[in-house]
This record gives structure tokens, sequence and C-alpha cells, in this order.
């Protein structure tokens, strides 16, 4: 993906980038230089992204067992 420089020196960071680090308006980036010269983008407010298995974490609601879920889980209801 590229992107165009303004004349202020800005750009706008594609979707997609900001899709995957998790950027929403107000959130800070730091720009590092990776050891081989490449510059490497990055949240700077220690923030990461929730993992896809992280957006499903929850709890199946109070009061039910573990087998009851399972049951739940197996259609045996």
């Amino acid at each position: 993906m590229s992107t165009t420089v303004t004349a202020k020196g800005q750009v706008t960071i594609p979707k997609p980038v900001r899709d995957l680090l998790g950027i929403v308006p107000g959130s800070r980036v730091d720009f590092r230089r990776a050891a081989d010269g490449s510059i490497v983008l990055a949240r700077a407010d220690e923030k990461s992204p929730a993992s896809r298995f992280a957006k499903l974490r929850g709890h199946a609601g109070v009061g039910l067992t573990t087998d009851a879920i399972m049951a739940l889980t197996r259609g045996e209801t």
C-alpha cells in the first residue's frame, strides 16, 4: 500500500493498516527505525489491538455449570 504526503507533511494511514493496529481517532503512533533501516509504524499508547480470540472471551452467564455449558454446545438441551 502506498499513500501521498501532503504539503504539510501529513499522510493518511490506509484503513487496513489502521484496522490491523487498532488505530482510531486520537490514537498515538510511533515511527521506529528497524535494524535493517526500514521504518516501522506502531501504536504508541501501549494498547495492542484485541486478538480475534480476545474478542470472543466472556462468560456464558450466571449460574451455568461446566456440564450445562457443554450440553448447550453439544445441542443436548
